[in-house]
């Protein structure tokens, strides 16, 4: 069974930064690829950032030049540095992961507030 851990949530001031961690366990052999996606109050789920094996990335458009997702694929584990963080940042935020069907992390609330 995999299973995703996710960690580095918390509450921010506008401006502050972030550092969200996703790690894989289970038995895995290769993992496809790794995402974020966030769900806000009242919104639907949306795709955040996404990082390929070969680390082609995909930004939303709202975190462009704020936002960077990377892997360490020895760790199966995948990272979202949050800069510069706004208010309409503050969601519920999920790790995805290519593997199988498909799994998701358990979530982890960002909150950004003065």
């Amino acid at each position: 069974q995999v299973q995703l851990v996710e960690s580095g949530g918390g509450l921010v001031q506008p401006g502050g930064s972030l550092r969200l961690s996703c790690t894989a366990s289970g038995n895995i052999f290769r993992i496809g690829t790794m995402a974020w996606y966030r769900q806000a109050p009242g919104k639907e789920r949306e795709l955040v950032a996404s990082i390929s094996p070969g680390g082609t990335m995909h930004l939303v458009d709202s975190v462009k030049g704020r936002f960077t997702i990377s892997r360490d694929n020895a760790k199966n584990t995948v990272n979202l540095q949050m800069n510069s963080l706004k208010v309409e940042d503050t969601a519920i935020y999920y790790c995805y992961i290519a593997y199988g069907s498909g799994f998701w992390g358990q979530g982890t609330q960002v909150t950004v507030s003065s």
